[in-house]
């Protein structure tokens, strides 16, 4: 794909969406870090249905690991993996005390060291928390930009790699919204709705269905 057909492409998501965001609920940092890492193999309504009241109890890493694993684990009982990640959340507020002074840091590298954060939570931490420039590819950005031809690859950090070479700047820094979103709500796994599509025209896939 060349760049001036990529810039089109971003040029019609702003025009359609010019403010994109995460659709997970959240108030600071701490408490985004929180979502991203419970939506690990979850969506994020069923996250969004339970942060509330583990939030209400524990919005601070203070009082999240004061909860523990134990506390934790009733308030996200409806999310996949939730032992798991009740273990995760508590010892990650206990590592922000011990050597971030209950900061959610801004840095890859410090966030990569938390318990249950990898890549690319770190990535979404990053953009939507500190509106760095970073694409976190899951399974949707990965699906698009392959299947579109934004950005082709066998792994999720080619794609993501890929992805910041070859966005026009001044798209970067939402790119990872409109492409989760759209990958999300348009460009779906099964048989993707390009009948809706603001790019079909743009879209280098072959196998381009007709109907709504």
């Amino acid at each position: 794909m060349n760049t001036a057909k990529r810039r089109q492409i971003f040029e019609r998501w702003r025009a359609a969406n010019s403010r994109p965001r995460t659709e997970l609920v959240y108030r600071t940092p701490f408490e985004l870090l929180v979502a991203v890492v419970l939506s690990a193999q979850a969506t994020d309504k069923s996250v969004n249905a339970a942060t509330p009241a583990l939030f209400a109890l524990a919005g601070t890493p203070e009082k999240m690991a004061a909860l523990g694993a134990a506390g934790i684990e009733p308030c996200i009982k409806s999310i996949g993996l939730y032992r798991t990640k009740a273990r995760n959340v508590a010892e990650l507020s206990r590592q922000l005390l011990a050597h971030h002074g209950g900061v959610v840091p801004a840095v890859r590298e410090a966030l990569e060291r938390l318990a249950g954060v990898g890549r690319k939570t770190a990535n979404v931490v990053l953009n939507t928390a500190f509106g760095q420039s970073t694409v976190a590819v899951d399974t949707h950005i990965f699906r698009v930009a392959n299947r579109t031809g934004l950005a082709l690859g066998q792994t999720p950090l080619a794609v993501e790699r890929k992805l910041l070479r070859f966005t026009p700047p001044e798209f970067l820094k939402d790119a990872h919204h409109w492409l989760i979103l759209h990958g999300r709500y348009v460009c779906v796994a099964r048989r993707p709705k390009c009948a809706q599509c603001l790019i079909r025209d743009l879209c280098e896939f072959r196998g381009k269905t007709r109907d709504a």
